[in-house]
């Protein structure tokens, strides 16, 4: 009987790399147009070291883009790329299709829904707000709470103690193998590799369900209650 569902955030409730990108080409192009001397493709190549460096939630990466191509800080350029980047952010930072639908469906059925994310606790409750998701789940873990990323169990323990379910009373959506999938599984719960946001070109998952909509996965539980009630 599946009793709850959990959710990572990023490529499954959202198309977090598309934002991410076309706001950083976004605060490139308002960097350049305040006067930045350098090309899109310089700015570019740069911005992409930075992530790879610091990760792809680095706050200060256009402080430090400046400052390895110009030596310093300027602040009016500097601001120039922080609001590009932000307009472009809330202007891309949209659900994947049927969303909502299937989140209010799955809240009807009577389940808990919450989300594990390694995203920064901040940013994770922001990207929640701005899609107004933030009052339908029953729980969120990121890593601030645990100071652990996934596949590691102590996040997937966490969201499903503050949810009160056993593991096997639980499914795990996700986008990524290594950590969402071989992480839930590794405790006992049920997964579901959300094809509709793969960006790893995987082939074969080793979840237990492939769901190519997230709309999906209303069949998928249905199914398992019916034949476990």
């Amino acid at each position: 009987m599946i009793d709850a569902v959990v959710f990572d955030l990023d490529n499954t409730l959202v198309d977090f790399m598309l934002m991410k990108r076309k706001a950083v080409e976004a605060g490139i192009r308002s960097m350049i147009d305040a006067g930045l001397k350098c090309s899109f493709d310089e700015v570019d190549m740069v911005v992409n070291k930075v992530y790879k460096e610091q990760g792809i939630e680095y706050q200060r990466v256009f402080n430090q883009v400046l400052t390895e191509l110009t030596g310093e800080d300027d602040h009016k350029i500097l601001a120039a790329g922080i609001i590009g980047y932000r307009r472009a952010r809330e202007a891309m930072l949209v659900p994947y299709p049927h969303v909502h639908m299937t989140l209010f469906t799955l809240a009807r059925m009577g389940l808990k829904l919450g989300v594990v994310s390694d995203a920064p606790k901040l940013e994770a409750w922001l990207r929640l707000c701005s899609l107004n998701l933030h009052h339908i789940f029953d729980a969120v873990v990121t890593f601030e709470d645990t100071g652990e990323r996934k596949p590691s169990p102590i996040p997937f323990q966490r969201v499903l103690g503050m949810m009160d379910v056993l593991p096997a009373q639980a499914i795990m959506v996700g986008d990524w193998e290594e950590r969402d999938i071989h992480g839930a599984r590794n405790i006992g719960m049920r997964t579901a590799f959300a094809r509709y946001g793969d960006t790893f070109n995987t082939g074969d998952s080793i979840a237990d369900f492939d769901l190519t909509d997230i709309r999906d996965l209303i069949d998928v539980i249905t199914n398992i209650n019916r034949k476990t009630s």
